[in-house]
């Protein structure tokens, strides 16, 4: 039979350690811990959040949210009356004040009245030209020399001048506002009064190129000597 051995008691963690340490050495020790750093290093590097770009740093406008279908404020603009009244006399049947749709013509003021007399001008008169509030519609009888008071009888209008215009003092940037008054007229107007004197009458346009009696009685009413 063999002698009874006590047995060897176990081993301390602490001696355990250092024998393993000796066994793996220090050298491949300290570069498994180095590589470990690196490798956690990493993938904290791998995993972690970017900063955000440069842009993304940059302060902001924000924007101001535009109704596309609401127009701009504008100035107020003032609309046609609906009805305009006018004060018609001279050479018609019934003279006196007559109540009128907002857009009536020198015409319809002389029918509300009556229509003229036998004795009436109509040449002197702009039928088409649209009457304003307050205004005088007179028809003059043939031959009578009208006051330049009572040859404004309409409303002024896109394309027309506010008011009547002497034409022989008018420049001819002025006499350009008349219509189917161009550049090449308003020049010949200046011109045909400095070469043989001032207009007499409203007929005497006639004298200048270019001014048939169309173009002549479309300005009645729009032009005073």
């Amino acid at each position: 039979m063999e002698p009874l051995s006590r047995p060897v008691p176990p081993r301390s963690v602490a001696e355990r350690a250092r024998a393993w340490v000796e066994w793996f050495g220090i050298g491949r020790l300290l570069a498994a811990s180095v590589a470990t750093v690196i490798v956690c290093a990493g993938a904290v590097w791998l995993v972690r959040t970017p900063p955000p770009a440069t842009e993304a740093l940059l302060p902001r406008a924000i924007p101001t949210s535009i109704a596309l279908d609401t127009p701009p404020a504008a100035a107020a603009i003032p609309s046609a009356p609906t009805v305009v009244l006018v004060h018609v006399a001279g050479a018609v049947i019934e003279p006196g004040v007559y109540e009128l749709a907002g857009d009536a013509r020198v015409r319809d003021a002389v029918v509300a009245a009556g229509g003229p007399t036998e004795s009436a001008d109509w040449n002197a008169l702009n039928l088409a030209a649209v009457v304003g509030d307050g205004v005088k519609v007179y028809v003059p009888s043939v031959g009578e020399q009208v006051p330049p008071s009572l040859t404004v009888p309409v409303a002024p209008v896109a394309g027309q001048p506010a008011g009547p215009i002497d034409v022989n003092v008018a420049t001819a940037v002025e006499l350009e506002e008349l219509p189917g008054v161009g550049p090449a007229t308003a020049a010949a107007i200046v011109t045909e009064r400095e070469r043989s004197g001032p207009f007499l009458d409203v007929d005497d346009l006639d004298r200048v190129p270019g001014i048939g009696r169309a173009k002549l009685d479309a300005l009645r009413g729009l032009v005073v000597t």
